[in-house]
């Protein structure tokens, strides 16, 4: 029994477009940010993981939302970042 081509086409585009990047969005959470020129710092690390495009360090909420290329960085490269510039950070809301 054969698919109807159709659904034969859906299935390979479904199995083709999972193997290709997408873009990324995450919240870290910062507690250690405690003065108002952390999110520099936090922002300037963030932005050298390689795939990052975007980073948005909110010291008032102690959150920084990171948008990246999911197939060059991930989570842990982007809470490395953060670490090796002396701000501990985590996933938010993990998913």
């Amino acid at each position: 029994m054969s698919c109807p081509k159709p659904l034969a086409a859906a299935v390979l585009l479904l199995a083709a477009t999972s193997a290709f990047p997408a873009t990324r969005q995450v919240t870290l959470t910062v507690p250690t940010m405690d003065c108002a020129t952390c999110p520099v710092t936090i922002k300037v690390a963030l932005m050298k993981v390689p795939g990052v495009a975007r980073a948005v360090v909110s010291y008032r909420h102690r959150t920084a939302v990171v948008t990246f290329d999911d197939a060059k960085a991930d989570v842990r490269a982007l809470t490395r970042a953060t670490d090796g510039v002396g701000y501990p950070s985590f996933e938010a809301d993990p998913r």
